[in-house]
């Protein structure tokens, strides 16, 4: 399965609730901060709902 990798480029000072519990859902906790997530609906769903806070690269994997 292919993976995402998302960083977390804003802060969330702010920004609406929905927005910071998106991000925190995600798994990002700072400024910098990158997670792997598969590339799934639903992961695709979060990230388009804070695209304008983080960005998303394709993951390199290891295999």
């Amino acid at each position: 399965m292919k993976q995402l990798k998302v960083t977390q480029r804003k802060s969330l000072i702010g920004r609406q609730k929905g927005h910071c519990r998106t991000i925190r859902a995600l798994g990002l906790r700072r400024i910098g901060h990158s997670v792997i997530h598969d590339d799934t609906p639903q992961i695709r769903g979060m990230i388009d709902k804070v695209s304008f806070m983080v960005d998303v690269e394709e993951a390199v994997s290891a295999d």
